[in-house]
């Protein structure tokens, strides 16, 4: 009896989740002056029951792990969809493949000097490393390789291009989902946080700022660039900023 009570119970409040989640949606997209008021008020990190209170957590609780995992995967994904697409690589892989043009080294070693170069410059902006930071790079790399091997090539330009916007967005919550537990970023997260923090901008702004001028770097010394690269350096910024917004939304 007190066993179908507690699953009645949890039921209703999974259905209030998901009614919630879907009025949310609804209300965003029907109101188009959100759009402009979410990008410019978001610059922070929100907080939910399920955040880790301090960065420096090695036991978290379930729900905060399971939801820093769940982000992450949603990131690689969205990672992996990006190449699959074939309509251009992530600014920084584009960066990376710049730098590898001018040096007698491989695009991940590049990237490996390229994480560690931007972890150094977490030094100043006063982030430090969680258990996420960690996570970020071996949940990534795994959903990245398992797109790789099981999602198709879209067979024409147009399906391509949507994959690679879906792509964006997938990255984006995933994103948002992952910084809302509190336990740590990956390299360009966390550099994305602690410029928010230093100069106030809105979190859109600065990612987009970021994206922009790494592409724009690894244009110049000789990377490739297409329509999904350029789609994720103007678009991944908002779409943070959306899996922020959602997640502040439906939990709070």
């Amino acid at each position: 009896m007190g066993y179908g009570y507690r699953r009645v119970k949890y039921k209703k409040q999974s259905n209030y989740k998901f009614s919630h989640l879907r009025i949310t949606l609804v209300d965003f997209f029907n109101n188009r002056n959100n759009l402009i008021k979410m990008f410019l008020k978001i610059k922070k990190i929100p907080k939910v029951k399920w955040s880790s209170e301090k960065i420096y957590n090695f036991k978290p609780k379930f729900s905060t792990l399971f939801f820093c995992c769940f982000g992450l995967m949603l990131f690689g994904l969205g990672e992996g969809l990006l190449i699959v697409s074939f309509t251009g690589a992530s600014p920084w892989s584009v960066l990376a493949q710049g730098i590898s043009l001018n040096v007698n080294l491989s695009i991940g070693v590049i990237t490996f000097f390229i994480s560690v170069l931007v972890l150094i410059l977490w030094i100043p902006l006063d982030q430090k490393m969680g258990i996420a930071t960690i996570l970020n790079a071996l949940i990534i790399a795994l959903m990245i390789d398992l797109c790789i091997k099981y999602v198709p090539t879209p067979s024409n330009y147009y399906n391509q291009l949507i994959l690679a916007i879906v792509s964006v967005i997938t990255v984006g919550v995933g994103g948002g989902i992952y910084l809302v537990s509190n336990l740590g970023a990956g390299p360009r997260d966390g550099l994305m946080v602690g410029l928010q923090k230093k100069t106030n901008l809105p979190i859109a702004f600065v990612r987009a700022i970021l994206e922009i001028s790494v592409v724009s770097v690894g244009w110049y010394l000789g990377g490739t660039v297409g329509m999904g690269t350029l789609l994720f350096a103007f678009g991944i910024g908002p779409c943070v900023a959306f899996g922020l917004y959602l997640v502040d939304k439906v939990f709070n």
